[in-house]
């Protein structure tokens, strides 16, 4: 390993960053992390700090998910790779769809289709989501709808129906046929209208409009979060949506949910979807699916979707979708220890603890700090909040003081992410009670030192 001068003087001068400016990264050296251990992360300079990001979202086991090390490892010994595409498989991989077809059964979800991760996730759903059609004979089903503030990935087809203009003004034009409808944000939305409820019923309405407009024999599905996470944790009323569910179905609308994020107990419930009481068509997941020390990535598929697929004679079904490693066996390998311990340790019901206690303590924060314009989450661990220089005009709190306010925060033991204005906390599973007071009393100390 090179020695930490090496990796200083060479931070960021070689490689691009993703989701930043290239000339920021080399003005802004990014932190080297060089280790992990439990919930805790570990600079090039010694600092160690609590990891309220969990990796991307990714690391709800923590650093040290031992049993998901050696299964990679015995893995790498035994068949380090063979494909999937028609005519081979490999045992891990035939284990795992075993094991995801009972995990998701509440769900509905019977099949799965591998993938790389969540991006290509989306890929595959949107995919699959018109050849459905096709198969059935409805070849006019080409659009998709979606929600403003939702993100997808960042491939061309995720991009198209992301909701945020900085996923997709530089890429522009994307898929034609991808329209977008106002997300249930209480923070702000089109209506100013701050009754969660009512918000819903408006957006439902907006949804069922825009099928109006499209014509329903024009669309393949619709896409969504069941809590919108990159967006800046918008989390949708309860009535939201079974609502989208039952608009679906009625219009013969395929429902995608972007499990990605949500997927796995983060939400206090094993899937999004399930929070809810919602069945979906399919659930894009990736991410902890294997702890994020392997990328890997499923969609799992409905059993009308998979009957309608199977019973097709006329060639319409044959699947032309699919990745180089789809199906990994170092991936399912991962993916199998890692399902196994997220089941042992009912991470779910630590999430929703754990994640009741953070909002409840941001709350306080917002009492204290006027710089706090809007606290979001309490379903399971996924909190933000939304920074602000002025309360009543809402304005977002420009981005030089949130950095000191990041940094401060940073200098104080915990890593949190930003994402615009927001602060975003999406910390491991296995946090502890004493985690969280940490947590916030680094964001009280950012927030203060601001």
């Amino acid at each position: 390993m090179k020695d930490d001068n090496f990796l200083k003087e060479n931070n960021a001068r070689h490689m691009w960053h993703p989701m930043a400016h290239p000339a920021d990264s080399l003005k802004n050296a990014p932190k080297i992390i060089t280790g992990g251990k439990g919930v805790r992360i570990v600079d090039v300079d010694g600092n160690e700090t609590i990891d309220a990001v969990g990796g991307l979202w990714n690391v709800n086991l923590g650093y040290s998910a031992d049993t998901v090390k050696a299964a990679i490892s015995d893995q790498l010994n035994q068949l380090p790779y063979y494909s999937t595409f028609r005519g081979t498989s490999n045992d891990a991989v035939i284990e795992l769809s075993f094991m995801l077809k009972e995990f998701f059964e509440p769900d509905g979800l019977s099949r799965a289709f591998f993938t790389s991760g969540g991006s290509d996730s989306v890929e595959i759903a949107l995919r699959l989501a018109r050849q459905f059609h096709k198969v059935r004979g409805e070849t006019g089903r080409t659009k998709y709808l979606s929600l403003k503030k939702g993100y997808h990935g960042t491939h061309t087809g995720g991009a198209s129906v992301n909701g945020n203009a900085n996923f997709r003004t530089q890429y522009e034009p994307l898929m034609p046929g991808c329209f977008h409808i106002p997300a249930p944000y209480t923070y702000r939305n089109p209506f100013n209208e701050t009754d969660p409820a009512k918000l819903s019923q408006m957006c439902l309405s907006a949804l069922e409009d825009e099928i109006a407009f499209q014509g329903a024999q024009t669309i393949a599905a619709f896409i969504m979060e069941p809590v919108l996470g990159a967006g800046g944790v918008i989390v949708p009323h309860e009535s939201f949506m079974p609502g989208v569910r039952e608009i679906c179905d009625r219009n013969g609308i395929l429902l995608i949910a972007d499990e990605v994020i949500t997927g796995y107990g983060r939400t206090g419930s094993w899937s999004g979807s399930r929070h809810w009481g919602v069945k979906p068509d399919f659930s894009c997941t990736a991410k902890a699916i294997t702890n994020g020390y392997f990328p890997f990535g499923a969609v799992m598929i409905a059993d009308h979707v998979t009957e309608a697929f199977e019973a097709d004679e006329t060639g319409r079904a044959n699947i032309g979708s699919g990745y180089t490693y789809s199906g990994h066996p170092v991936g399912a390998a991962a993916a199998i220890a890692c399902l196994k311990e997220t089941v042992k340790l009912k991470v779910n019901e630590n999430a929703a603890a754990r994640g009741a206690e953070t909002f409840a303590g941001l709350q306080k924060l917002a009492e204290k700090h006027d710089l706090i314009g809007d606290v979001r989450g309490g379903e399971g661990l996924m909190n933000a909040i939304e920074l602000v220089g002025d309360r009543e005009s809402k304005t977002p709190l420009d981005p030089a003081t949130i950095k000191r306010i990041h940094d401060a925060i940073y200098a104080d033991g915990v890593m949190v992410r930003v994402s615009g204005p927001n602060l975003i906390l999406s910390p491991p599973l296995v946090l502890t009670a004493d985690d969280v007071a940490k947590i916030l009393s680094a964001i009280d100390t950012g927030l203060s030192a601001a």
